[in-house]
């Protein structure tokens, strides 16, 4: 029984993988920054596989942001201007953040679930994703490379940090957001009705005699 719940997982894991490299290549550039729908295999991930499964999609995603600074699966324009800065840095900025933001959807998933019906949970899961995308990006950014007055200059162009953030917020991250929350929160509940995937029980209150 186990080990046909291991070949289930690995077969989703798979295919979020697959998706994620499709979906990196498409993204679509929006000034310098761009609205990509690879969130999405990552909150389903987070979904049907809980945090590890989550973070380990989520790592996929970064590696292949990371690429993304050298011209592969597409180019980011940002990207190759934070790599001409710092490699290391401009790793930590796009990995990081997809890693922690797959994870801690796992456990929203979880946590949501267990106080609520799964199909709720499932689009909560599906917003969260996309909005801690949105928020851990973008402050990984400012926090690496928001002293660098090249960057500053070309990009912040005399924004408060929180100016920054929140003008991507509004600019790109609203048309992700929404689509994470339908897409991913479908799909999600979509396995769930299966039974695909295990959907945290509720807590029983005990009777009172």
């Amino acid at each position: 029984m186990n080990k046909k719940v291991d070949t289930k997982k690995l077969a989703l894991m798979g295919l979020l993988t697959a998706l994620v490299v499709v979906l990196t290549y498409f993204n679509v550039p929006i000034g310098p920054l761009s609205i990509t729908m690879t969130v999405i295999p990552v909150a389903i991930a987070a979904i049907a596989l809980g945090p590890i499964g989550g973070a380990v999609i989520g790592a996929v995603w970064g590696v292949c942001s990371f690429l993304q600074c050298f011209g592969i699966l597409g180019s980011s324009g940002m990207g190759v201007f934070t790599v001409q800065i710092s490699p290391v840095l401009t790793f930590l900025q796009r990995f990081i953040p997809r890693v922690l933001e797959g994870y801690l959807a796992g456990w929203i998933f979880r946590i949501v679930s267990k106080a609520t019906h799964p199909k709720i949970s499932c689009f909560i899961t599906g917003f969260s994703t996309a909005l801690m995308n949105t928020i851990f990006f973008m402050s990984a950014l400012v926090l690496l490379f928001g002293n660098n007055q090249d960057f500053a200059d070309t990009y912040m162009q005399g924004q408060s940090a929180i100016a920054y953030i929140f003008g991507a917020v509004l600019g790109n991250a609203l048309l992700e957001m929404a689509a994470s929350t339908i897409v991913a929160g479908a799909v999600g509940f979509a396995l769930c009705q299966a039974k695909l995937i295990n959907v945290p029980e509720k807590k029983k209150k005990s009777a009172i005699a």
